[in-house]
């Protein structure tokens, strides 16, 4: 997953980065609403329910753990979103459309390089 979403962002080019970023951001809303509506009230639940659940209180200070189970949950969830929905179809796409940026540089620049070979030949064999 890692490798795949490193391929993504070195890829260089900024259109693709900024509908990541935007998808990135519309996904985010929709997995805290996903966790805020479902997931922190079955922590609540699981953990006692009721007004205490998800909470503890050390000298009349309340401590929500609940809130960061839901935030490390969000950010999971977000962070394979992305990746499933946008970095590993986008790493899909360009597999299937041919040569990476990388290769087509490489590809220029050697028919930059065979260019100049001719012409150096060509200019070496005229008196």
């Amino acid at each position: 997953m890692f490798k795949g979403f490193r391929d993504f962002v070195m890829r260089g080019n900024v259109v693709e980065l900024a509908v990541a970023v935007v998808m990135g951001a519309a996904l985010s809303a929709f997995v805290a609403s996903f966790t805020a509506a479902f997931i922190e009230p079955l922590i609540k639940l699981v953990t006692g329910g009721g007004q205490v659940g998800g909470e503890f209180v050390i000298n009349n200070v309340v401590f929500e753990y609940s809130l960061f189970i839901n935030g490390l949950i969000t950010f999971l969830l977000t962070a394979a979103a992305v990746y499933f929905v946008i970095v590993l179809p986008m790493n899909k796409l360009s597999e299937r459309l041919g040569l990476t940026k990388e290769e087509e540089e490489v590809a220029e620049e050697i028919t930059l390089l065979r260019e100049i070979r001719d012409e150096l030949r060509r200019k070496s064999t005229q008196p």
